[in-house]
């Protein structure tokens, strides 16, 4: 038996084993180190699919483990990460003067966080049975959207000119358009490379060049820009196809 087969399963695994230490720091309230796990699965989550593209191999087993450990690492953990993100500002909102005139309705917010890892489920399984995503996407990715997520704790920790998103109706707004953002029929197009040639890869080229630009310029803040870009870039590529 062949054992290259088994490398695309190996490094999924990978990416699962990083989502089970991440839901750990996260439950700690260790968000950043969250975040960073969230990070290298992500890496994990581009090299199995490369790998199994380059060495030929794929099977219905590695599609499937493929999905249920996008969904612990891309689905519960940026659910998490959103429910402290949340719950911490709402703390800090309940401590002010204006704090004390909102409803304890307030506390309740957190909640809508898990609407992440209900719609992360549903879209996933959507991606599994979904003809029209062999070689692109139907609404936003479940890495994309928690890479998105968890970029929110460096951004919060270290500008403070973005402070005002530690709000929890602007967190649980955010939650809420994210989520359905996964599920939207929205086409976008897949950073999947068959090679490396500029043609059938220019639009992957294109976004991957400003995606370099603008992590240069503004680093971690870059992040949600870049995620807004493949947004436009994929309506745009999208609308010029047909």
């Amino acid at each position: 038996m062949s054992i290259k087969k088994h490398i695309p399963n190996a490094i999924t695994c990978g990416n699962l084993l990083c989502g089970c230490f991440a839901i750990i720091q996260a439950l700690q309230g260790n968000l950043l180190a969250s975040a960073f796990l969230v990070g290298l699965a992500a890496i994990f989550d581009f090299l199995d699919g490369f790998v199994a593209r380059l060495l030929k191999v794929s099977s219905p087993i590695g599609k499937d483990l493929d999905s249920l450990a996008d969904m612990v690492t891309f689905g519960v953990v940026p659910g998490f990460v959103m429910f402290h993100l949340i719950k911490i500002s709402t703390a800090s909102v309940s401590d002010s003067s204006f704090g004390n005139q909102i409803p304890g309705m307030l506390n309740y917010l957190k909640y809508t966080a898990f609407f992440i890892p209900l719609l992360s489920a549903i879209r996933l399984a959507k991606f599994n049975n979904d003809t029209r995503q062999s070689d692109s996407f139907i609404g936003v990715p479940t890495p994309a959207n928690a890479i998105l997520i968890c970029s929110l704790t460096f951004i919060l920790d270290k500008h403070e000119q973005f402070h005002f998103l530690a709000n929890p109706f602007v967190l649980s707004l955010l939650a809420l358009i994210l989520s359905l953002l996964l599920v939207a029929e929205l086409p976008l197009f897949a950073l999947k490379f068959k090679h490396f040639k500029w043609k059938g890869n220019e639009i992957r080229f294109i976004f991957l060049f400003m995606s370099l630009i603008i992590i240069v310029l503004f680093q971690i803040i870059a992040i949600p820009f870049i995620i807004v870009i493949y947004i436009l870039l994929s309506v745009i590529y999208s609308k010029i196809n047909k």
